[in-house]
């Protein structure tokens, strides 16, 4: 590669994707439309996907900053990227059943969803307010149409606009928490923010109290407009409608990688730009992660349909995440990468499991309809009760270790208080956990379900398999290493 054209590969991971969408794009324009031909391009689309993986683990090996800092390529970007990415190509994959019974199966929602991941990689490289910015639209305004891909459903339609609606709400008190922090900063620059940050906490602060005031209150409605974006206890209010009338192809999607980007985001604005007034939005931060946990855990409970109780569980889930940003540490932000790295296991191991549910044609949502399915189709209760399982956090299985090593970390930085809610709320939460399985292997039997499909069955083994052998040293040290060296690309 020319020395010119060399300053750019760590763009060349997203350049693949943008210009493949568009090639993909043009491509599906000018063919007939078909499924056939949309199931072309999705398998394209997760083509592409992979070929970006390989680029990022092959060519993206050193630590570099781009456009004066406003992209940077380090081993956290590289560690949540590969993650999104890995998700974006399940989720693709997970589609073509589904959307060919529903007769959806369009070209546009692979493109849609290759644009998206676009926008997440650049949220994940986001060193400058702007190009946080220009990330976090260009994922959300994929994701404002996905989410209503289903024209001829209402629920699909409502839940589209409801995302629409709060999330430009959301947009907006993260663009005026921006400008109020690039008023005191006069950068966008998050280096630049932080050592502002930290000469406005020194000594000869006393006579800067008002515009310290005006740089924490840019910092907390940076921080609602991302808590927004990961669904965080009380920005929640859009998760359980949107993912219960969202097709659930879109769901798993929604529920995975925009996660993994968002909280990527979310630890670089805090431990990037905020690293020195980590006493003030660690108080945010704690506030957010107890409510997300005690909320999800609770409301969770009532609930019938298997999709709204995944949003609680998803909520949930960002509640025990955020207890890592919490501690303010190396450990603690290890403990949230490898927290987000087995929930993306968990979360598409069980939506593959939900896409499985079919009834005489039929999608099932309902808990109930899970009654008897060990009888009738061991091998998917199966799966489905390691992935509960795990979810829950019961050892020895992978999400037992996620939250291991959340909690240690909370306890290391003397947040007790915080790990002792966080033990209770898991506790809580392993209730909802249990019904399904108890449901599934105890209830008196219902009519059967049509067989599992090869894709759909593909995901939830491999899941299920990950996280019953993940616990072997040989298989979780290196992921727990690579988090480890994505963790100190921050200063603490």
């Amino acid at each position: 590669m020319p020395e010119s054209l060399a300053i750019y590969a760590p763009l060349l991971p997203e350049l693949i994707l943008v210009v493949g969408a568009m090639g993909l794009l043009m491509y599906g324009v000018f063919r007939p439309e078909t499924e056939g031909e949309a199931e072309v391009v999705g398998w394209l689309s997760v083509l592409l996907l992979v070929a970006a993986g390989v680029v990022m683990i092959g060519y993206v090996n050193d630590d570099k900053s781009m456009f004066n800092g406003a992209f940077i390529s380090d081993a956290f970007a590289r560690f949540m990227k590969l993650l999104v990415l890995g998700s974006s190509a399940v989720a693709i994959i997970l589609c073509f059943d589904e959307f060919r019974d529903q007769r959806t199966l369009k070209f546009e929602y692979p493109v849609l969803v290759l644009l998206a991941t676009a926008g997440m990689m650049v949220m994940v490289s986001a060193g400058d307010l702007i190009s946080l910015y220009i990330g976090l639209e260009l994922q959300s305004l994929a994701l404002y149409v996905v989410a209503a891909f289903r024209r001829d459903s209402v629920r699909s339609s409502e839940a589209g606009l409801k995302y629409f609606v709060l999330g430009a709400l959301s947009s907006g008190m993260l663009l005026y928490g921006a400008s109020l922090i690039y008023g005191f900063c006069g950068s966008t620059d998050f280096q630049v923010i932080a050592n502002a940050a930290k000469d406005a906490t020194g000594a000869d602060a006393v006579d800067k109290v008002s515009e310290n005031l005006w740089l924490l209150f840019g910092l907390v409605f940076l921080l609602v407009g991302l808590a927004f974006k990961i669904s965080a206890v009380p920005f929640h209010m859009w998760t359980p409608d949107v993912y219960e009338g969202a097709p659930t192809p879109v769901t798993a999607f929604f529920a995975s990688a925009p996660k993994v980007a968002a909280m990527a985001l979310l630890l670089r604005v805090t431990l990037g730009a905020f690293p020195h007034i980590g006493a003030q939005w660690q108080q945010i931060i704690t506030f957010v992660a107890i409510a997300s946990m005690v909320l999800g855990a609770f409301a969770a409970i009532g609930q019938t349909n298997i999709k709204r109780l995944m949003a609680y569980s998803s909520i949930a889930n960002v509640g025990f995440a955020l207890v890592g940003l919490a501690a303010h540490s190396e450990e603690g932000t290890q403990a949230v990468l490898i927290y987000m790295g087995i929930y993306v296991v968990m979360t598409l191991g069980t939506f593959a499991c939900i896409l499985s549910m079919r009834r005489n044609d039929q999608v099932v949502e309902e808990i109930d309809e899970l009654a008897g399915l060990a009888r009738s189709n061991l091998p998917m209760a199966a799966a489905m009760m390691v992935l509960m399982f795990s979810l829950a956090g019961i050892p020895p299985l992978l999400g037992f270790f996620a939250k291991y090593y959340i909690f240690l970390a909370a306890i290391k930085a003397g947040l007790y208080p915080l790990a002792i809610i966080g033990v209770l709320a898991s506790v809580v939460g392993a209730y909802y956990y249990l019904r399904i399985v108890k449901v599934m292997f105890f209830d008196e039997a219902r009519d059967s379900f049509q067989g599992v499909r090869f894709k759909e069955g593909i995901v939830m083994a491999v899941a299920a398999l990950i996280l019953v052998f993940g616990i072997l040293p040989m298989a979780l040290s290196p992921f727990a290493s690579a988090a480890l060296a994505a963790a100190r690309a921050f200063q603490y």
